[in-house]
């Protein structure tokens, strides 16, 4: 009898965020990049993205008001 294969492990939040991370970069090696194609689905790249977006304008506007108050504007 043909034993069917066990699903793939889900990937952690940690590994979703590095392969979000190095995107952003455009870097990311081949190995990982089918290692993440069996393990992370495409909504938890989604919403990560979002996550890491919206942290990055943040960053972005908190450094812009604070670089404006410190030269008086």
């Amino acid at each position: 009898p043909d034993d069917p294969a066990p699903p793939p492990r889900q990937a952690r939040l940690s590994e979703v965020f590095g392969a979000d991370f190095w995107s952003f970069f455009g870097v990311r090696k081949g190995k990982h990049m089918q290692k993440d194609a069996v393990t992370i689905r495409p909504h938890q790249v989604v919403i990560v993205g979002l996550v890491c977006g919206a942290i990055f304008v943040a960053v972005l506007r908190l450094g812009g008001r604070t670089i404006g108050r410190s030269a008086g504007l």
